[in-house]
Parts: C-alpha cells; sequence; structure tokens
C-alpha cells in the first residue's frame, strides 16, 4: 500500500518533535518519499528488536517507522503562512498571530 506514495510529495506527521538541519524544532517534513526500507538498508546493520525496523527516506531526511504519525499525499509545498488564535484570561476576544512553521521541508 506504501509503494504508491514513492516517489510522490508527501507530508509525514511524527510522533515527536524533531530537530531539524535549520536547528528549529519540527513535527513533520514535506518531500519527496524515496523509499520505506528495512533497517538493516538504512542503517546498514540489524538493531535489535526493541528498535524501528522500517525507515522513511523523505527528500534526504530518515525518519524511524515508529515515529510516523501521519503520511498523507501532499503535491504543493506546504505553505509557511499558518495563523494561530488565543485568549487571554479576560479578553473578550480571540487574538490572532502568526504561528511558527512547524514543517521541514525536506528537498
Amino acid at each position: 500500500m506504501i509503494d504508491k506514495y514513492v516517489g510522490k510529495k508527501v507530508l509525514i506527521t511524527t510522533s515527536e518533535w524533531f530537530v531539524g538541519p535549520d536547528g528549529k524544532d519540527h513535527r513533520a517534513v514535506w518531500g519527496t518519499l524515496n523509499g520505506v526500507h528495512e533497517a538493516g538498508k538504512a542503517l546498514g546493520f540489524i538493531p535489535n528488536r526493541a528498535h524501528a525496523n522500517w525507515f522513511y527516506d523523505i527528500g534526504g531526511v530518515v525518519i524511524m517507522g515508529c515515529q510516523v504519525k501521519y503520511l498523507c499525499l501532499c503535491p504543493d509545498q506546504p505553505s509557511p503562512d499558518v495563523l494561530g488564535w488565543t485568549i487571554e484570561k479576560d479578553m473578550k476576544e480571540a487574538l490572532q498571530y502568526t504561528a511558527p512553521f512547524k514543517i521541514l521541508i525536506a528537498e
């Protein structure tokens, strides 16, 4: 089933935050899915059973299979214009702000 995504632009949301090569915290990766590999091929050795045995190669970033929360086809690069809202005590309406972009563009 996952083979239909290989070679296409996808968005992968991870279970945990990670630090990207840009030094920022991210929670997702967007790019071309190059493949899904067994641990031996991705790492060059077979880890013990307590570790992930599948790895996703997306745009030069390798993600452990156990970290993949969601994967969806996403042909267009996500927009960095992310809006957020907050309401503080005693506020009558929500305050809109530009939220940090949480997606690593891996191309």
